[in-house]
């Protein structure tokens, strides 16, 4: 028979002063931990699952020793029973932060994030802003209504499905904030479960291999820290088709847009240039602020007599995509031959594109900038919210896009 340890008194457990674990008997593994300090408190050892643990009580004198062997004894029914006490405490703790914090969204969590100061230590403002920009580009418009207790790896799948082949380097970025993310979360109490943003054993088994996705027909970009160099060597080139290039990407407008441009839909006066409906994709009007350096380069074009096209092609009619698409090979040719790897795509590895440009301004905003996401999207003629939303930010949002848009000159060296 194994040796039954003494069952103390009262008195006797209240004069235990050595600092260490002392068995008090009554209920098996039943100890008082004195500390080095003056602090002491209840423990029981036992069994649990094949692993000791010790099993926290509660402090002394706060729970009397009579207390304490019964929440030893209950706590030993329990694991006879098969029960995990501290995974139940566990559970326990969870379930009640997340009832506390039922109703917080997704983009809520986000903010008190980003202002909590768990980004001090990034000594680089420039950092700390492309943090912000990023999970309010590409996260909070997919999921940001959703409560936070409720997202898991398919909702951070559905953020990262929007780049994961296109824009590939920044898609993972993404995905390590919102790991640091719901990491924080999870210690702070507001998101219960594992962290559904881990990759390995998670989001790896989710994400399509991007090598096969390479091979669909996504357009080829000017890497963001490579386009200011790309700029200058296109405004160097001479002919309307390079013209029509430059002012593509100042605008950060699409090809048809753009060679379907007239001077009737320039308005000087007001600084707008107002595409119709009829050249969008979208089918709706588009409001594109000018800035100085393209109405620069709007008046150092000619007019051609007998079409109000800005950028026409042979015979008075549109340039062809063909036309524009050959200025960006020509110039990529041109890098090659000089002993250069010219304009590749980050990703794909391949010669950009005139639509990819349109890419690369989107990663400006979103790496290089503090601009809100919605407001590049509504530079692009994305998309964004309700038609109600669309139509109360649309005086707002050119003003502010003007501003934009002249940054984004000033960054390619205008």
């Amino acid at each position: 028979m194994p040796k039954r340890t003494k069952e103390l008194s009262a008195v006797e457990v209240k004069r235990l002063v050595v600092p260490g674990f002392h068995a008090v008997g009554g209920v098996p593994g039943l100890h008082l931990r004195v500390n080095e300090g003056d602090g002491r408190s209840w423990f029981l050892r036992a069994v649990v699952n094949g692993k000791r643990r010790d099993i926290g009580l509660g402090g002394f004198p706060d729970v009397s020793l009579a207390a304490a062997r019964e929440a030893a004894r209950t706590t030993r029914e329990k694991i006879r029973s098969g029960v995990d006490p501290v995974q139940e405490r566990a559970d326990d703790r969870r379930r009640l932060a997340a009832e506390r914090n039922l109703g917080l969204t997704f983009a809520e969590a986000i903010e008190i994030f980003l202002t909590s100061g768990r980004l001090d230590a990034l000594s680089n403002a420039k950092h700390r802003a492309q943090w912000r920009s990023t999970l309010e580009t590409y996260a909070v418009p997919v999921i940001g209504t959703r409560l936070l207790v409720d997202v898991g790896a398919a909702e951070v799948k559905a953020i990262l499905d929007q780049i994961w082949t296109t824009k590939h380097e920044t898609a993972t970025r993404v995905r390590a904030r919102l790991e640091s993310v719901f990491s924080w979360a999870k210690v702070a109490g507001l998101h219960t479960g594992d962290n559904p943003a881990v990759w390995k054993g998670n989001l790896k088994e989710l994400m399509p291999s991007i090598k096969k996705d390479l091979m669909k027909s996504h357009h080829a970009a000017v890497e963001v820290n490579e386009v200011t160099g790309w700029f200058s060597v296109l405004r160097s080139r001479e002919g309307l088709a390079a013209r029509a290039m430059e002012f593509l990407t100042l605008t950060a407008a699409r090809s048809q847009e753009i060679r379907l441009a007239t001077w009737e839909e320039i308005h000087f006066d007001k600084h707008l240039w107002i595409v119709p409906a009829a050249h969008m994709k979208l089918k709706k009007e588009h409001r594109v602020p000018l800035t100085p350096a393209m109405i620069g380069l709007l008046n150092s074009l000619p007019r051609m007599a007998g079409t109000d096209l800005i950028f026409p092609g042979s015979k008075s009619g549109p340039m062809s995509d063909m036309t524009l698409a050959a200025v960006m090979k020509r110039m990529h040719a041109d890098e090659l031959k000089a002993g250069r790897k010219g304009w590749l795509d980050q990703v794909k590895k391949k010669p950009a594109v005139p639509h990819g440009i349109r890419s690369t301004f989107r990663d400006w905003v979103a790496e290089k900038t503090a601009y809100p996401g919605d407001l590049a999207e509504v530079a692009l003629a994305h998309k964004v919210g309700s038609s109600v939303e669309q139509a109360y930010r649309r005086g707002d949002m050119v003003a502010r896009r003007r501003q934009m848009m002249e940054d984004w000159g000033r960054f390619l060296g205008c």
